[in-house]
């Protein structure tokens, strides 16, 4: 790796990265003590691997994974089909059982996409940039993303389809867009938000989307987890109740406590001042994310810093956003604290991209 490239990269994308990992595993760990460690160490081991993906990430020219970005888009479809015919696990067939680990090909197929849709708008655009904006031409571009959801849809990973579209969104945003897309599409949501609701939405989707609204409901049954979820995190005070001293999460009222709520542990163990760090670390490491898509040395990878940028923001608002309360439960993970090997694996890959792109940057091109 050259030293120009190493004075270039945005190392604080990295240090946030790390900042979340070590208060993830404090919390994991915390979690984790009825269970043996089991989980925490589990994630030491994904730590590792994903340390060492992410510094493959980093010193390949990411221009080499978006000429094979076919490749690895056609390779997700493929594991994206396969994982239909497993056995469901918590209602959904988005795992591949790999003994005592799991492995969630959703994960890598996001990053694929983006690398894929990132290509396809780059070509798109060498007969001029507003070529994006032609009727087919567009059609083309939500197909490369289109094709994945629809296949998500049948898992079902609803909270996973909005990943693909926010980071959809934020590369077509940075492409040029015509602002006529954007307000017709607002339109259409608009419209079909009830016409969704009512004919379109399981029973069981509708259900949350009920029990978000009001959780008293059915506070027995499916407000029962955003219920404990908000008592944990109000517990917790300014430092919180100290790590396995939590009652919420050491009772068992939590769950799941080592995923999806994984913020609600650091509320009521760490109280106030670290789940804040979390959401300070994240906003610097999105604020970074786009500012390397500003400085981009080309389109391309403007347009994946801005994908990445998209799976980021949209992490870190659903997952925080639905432990206090105020989004919908999905099973969208933080990234980074979290526990799973899938989301950490590729959490660092997109890390490694994004200092991959800053570290070859050589001027703005930013479109807005």
């Amino acid at each position: 790796m050259k030293k120009n490239m190493l004075k270039n990269m945005e190392w604080k994308v990295l240090i946030c990265a790390v900042v979340l990992c070590a208060i993830g595993l404090f919390a994991l760990y915390s979690a984790s003590l009825s269970a043996d460690l089991d989980e925490f160490k589990k994630q030491i081991t994904w730590l590792i691997i994903s340390v060492v993906i992410m510094l493959i990430a980093v010193n390949i020219d990411y221009e080499i994974f978006v000429k094979i970005s076919p490749i690895l888009y056609g390779i997700s479809i493929v594991m994206l089909i396969a994982v239909l015919f497993t056995k469901r696990i918590n209602g959904a067939t988005a795992w591949f059982q790999l003994g005592s680990f799991s492995f969630q090909p959703s994960e890598f197929a996001k990053i694929s996409t983006v690398l894929f849709l990132s290509s396809v708008i780059n070509k798109i655009q060498r007969k001029g940039k507003n070529e994006i904006n032609r009727p087919l031409k567009l059609i083309l571009e939500m197909a490369v993303v289109g094709l994945p959801i629809l296949l998500l849809m049948k898992e079902p990973d609803y909270g996973m389809c909005a990943v693909y579209i926010v980071a959809m969104v934020s590369i077509l945003f940075v492409a040029g867009l015509d602002k006529r897309y954007i307000i017709t599409a607002t339109l259409i949501i608009a419209v079909m938000i009830p016409v969704a609701y009512n004919f379109l939405l399981p029973k069981y989707a509708k259900t949350r989307i009920d029990v978000f609204l009001n959780p008293d409901l059915d506070p027995k049954g499916s407000g029962y987890n955003i219920i404990q979820s908000k008592l944990a995190i109000g517990a917790g005070g300014l430092t919180g109740m100290g790590l396995a001293n939590g009652n919420q999460t050491q009772l068992g009222y939590l769950y799941p406590k080592t995923t999806d709520f994984i913020f609600s542990v650091v509320g009521e163990e760490m109280g106030f001042v670290v789940a804040a760090t979390i959401i300070i670390a994240n906003v610097i490491l999105i604020t970074k994310s786009i500012y390397i898509a500003k400085t981009a040395k080309d389109n391309e990878g403007s347009y994946i810093a801005a994908g990445i940028t998209g799976i980021f923001l949209f992490h870190l608002l659903e997952n925080v956003g639905m432990t206090m309360g105020i989004m919908p439960i999905t099973g969208v993970p933080l990234l980074f604290v979290s526990y799973g090997g899938s989301s950490l694996i590729s959490s660092f890959i997109c890390i490694g991209l994004l200092l991959n792109i800053s570290g070859r940057r050589q001027k703005t091109i930013f479109v807005r």
